[in-house]
């Protein structure tokens, strides 16, 4: 009886198929139902692979999304579809011929343009592998290496936000200021990068320790979640930071995308 009730919605394209499987699912969250599954068949080359999906989602009973640019499988699609009395979604097509009528231009017909390995694309796969490698101080020689360093105490967002900036092609390495450990020459040497230190404010701090150490399963009376360790901690990274002469971001009430926002004003500025 559940796979009675159960939604379908077929995906189709003539290259991978994310785009019409990323809206798809964006749809479905829209809806109070967990019972939507979405088939996705990429890379269609031929009319008979349309109308074998299409005879599919017929006899499910649901509807398709796709994101076809060949003019003649776009038509099929259109057309078997009407004669099936299935539902069909172009994702693509709309947007497409306003592009067409508002810009008097045309499309260059080729699927795939969307992940095409540029040079963008090999730039923010080599920022990603540089930000997993030198991510927590593993390797100072990333210090000197990095368009990017970002420095404070544990907790203040550094690894999700160095691979936030990775995905933006930036390379960045992250440094965390500990009472115990001198940081290494490195971080003061001389280098064509830019040094962020990140804050927050102790409470903020101490909240996300706590959760930390549970979520490890150990006591959250820890020493590394006490408001006097992260007092001195955060006192010891601002005349680390003081040193280093470096801009400093409170991170407190910020996003990762906001923070990050404003390291790329600076790398520009």
């Amino acid at each position: 009886m559940a796979e009675e009730r159960q939604k379908t919605i077929f995906v189709c394209s003539d290259a991978v198929g994310e785009t019409a499987e990323a809206v798809a699912k964006a749809t479905a969250r829209q809806f109070a139902t967990e019972q939507v599954k979405i088939r996705r068949y990429g890379n269609i080359k031929q009319e008979d692979e349309i109308k074998s999906i299409i005879h599919e989602a017929s006899r499910a009973g649901g509807f398709i999304a796709y994101t076809l640019v060949q003019p003649e499988l776009r038509e099929t699609m259109r057309e078997e579809c009407i004669r099936s009395g299935v539902r069909a979604v172009d994702v693509m097509g709309p947007m497409m011929q306003a592009f067409i009528d508002t810009f008097n231009d045309s499309p260059k017909y080729q699927p795939g343009l969307l992940h095409e390995m540029d040079e963008n694309y090999y730039r923010k796969i080599e920022a990603i592998e540089f930000a997993v490698k030198y991510d927590d101080g593993k390797d100072a020689r990333g210090l000197l290496q990095a368009q990017v360093v970002l420095v404070g105490v544990s907790r203040t967002s550094k690894t999700p936000l160095s691979i936030y900036l990775a995905h933006k092609g930036i390379k960045t390495a992250n440094y965390p200021l500990t009472i115990e450990v001198k940081p290494p020459q490195e971080l003061f040497s001389r280098a064509d990068r830019l040094i962020v230190g990140l804050t927050m404010q102790p409470e903020r701090l101490l909240k996300i320790r706590t959760e930390r150490l549970k979520a490890l399963g150990l006591p959250s009376q820890a020493k590394y979640a006490s408001m006097e360790r992260i007092e001195k901690e955060i006192e010891f990274a601002a005349g680390m930071m003081k040193l280093l002469r470096c801009p400093i971001i409170d991170v407190s009430e910020k996003a990762i995308e906001e923070t990050a926002g404003l390291i790329m004003e600076m790398l520009v500025s």
